[in-house]
């Protein structure tokens, strides 16, 4: 599993499952010109969660955890669900608009999800 900025990859991958990953649509790119198999809303972080967070990297550890508590609630364990099953054994691409993918959600996701049996 890898974790892409939008930007960076726009393109197709033939054999993987693309998920955009952010709640709100990235700056600048148009829907035609971005390719993604499945846009998961639900699961990036809550929006109260995000204005909270605020991409600050000195309070990455707290969202981290809060973020994960999300995850493992019984909406965030069905979005999940979604997604694998969407992705049927394919490699799973997350995509994100953030600038700072080490401190962002998707690569939070990406860990939370390679630690699913």
């Amino acid at each position: 599993m890898t974790v892409e900025r939008v930007y960076d990859h726009p393109e197709p991958e033939p054999g993987v499952f693309r998920v955009f990953v952010d709640r709100l649509w990235p700056r600048g790119i148009r829907k035609d010109d971005f390719h993604y198999d499945d846009w998961a809303k639900e699961l990036a972080p809550s929006g109260e969660l995000r204005r909270w967070y605020s991409h600050d990297a000195a309070h990455f550890r707290e969202f981290r955890a809060r973020y994960r508590a999300e995850l493992e609630s019984d909406e965030g364990r069905e979005a999940v669900s979604r997604v694998t099953a969407l992705a049927d054994g394919r490699p799973l691409v997350l995509l994100t608009a953030t600038r700072d993918v080490e401190h962002s959600h998707a690569d939070v996701l990406a860990e939370f999800l390679q630690e699913i049996p």
